[in-house]
């Protein structure tokens, strides 16, 4: 047994020695999990979330994004009246709603027939104070 051990040293050392040295100018590869590649990997990742938000955001600055889709309520006009609420104009079928809108509650103000408009007359006051005008003579009416 010990005469077969030694046979197999024997012819086994060659080998590891002639292995070794074949490749000597050999050098392994870089393990493909490594800190510089892992915040590579993450700086792209922010790179492309960075450029989603921004693109995002351009958008609506510029309001190429629209909000709602057209329909029957549209908004005519709204202003804020506080940190959070704000009172708006709606138009629903030839009549003006005046909402007020605050965070959970919306409330109706007042409502109104649509206001006639004449293309061919040109408004000698802005359509603020038109509708300034006409909002106090609806109120009025109602009052009386």
């Amino acid at each position: 047994m010990l005469i077969r051990f030694l046979i197999f040293l024997w012819l086994a050392i060659p080998y590891a020695a002639a292995a070794e040295t074949a490749k000597s100018g050999y050098v392994p590869p870089a393990p493909v999990i490594s800190t510089e590649s892992t915040l590579q990997m993450i700086g792209a990742l922010m790179l492309v979330l960075a450029v989603i938000v921004g693109g995002t955001w351009l958008l609506k600055r510029f309001a190429l994004l629209p909000t709602a889709a057209p329909g029957v309520v549209k908004v005519v006009a709204a202003a804020g009246v506080g940190q959070r609420e704000r009172v708006v104009v709606v138009e629903i079928d030839q009549t003006w709603l005046v909402l007020g809108v605050a965070p959970g509650r919306v409330n109706k103000l007042h409502a109104m027939d649509k206001p006639a408009a004449d293309p061919a007359a040109k408004p000698d006051h802005s359509p603020a104070e038109t509708f300034a005008a006409q909002l106090n003579q609806s109120m009025e009416k109602d009052h009386v």
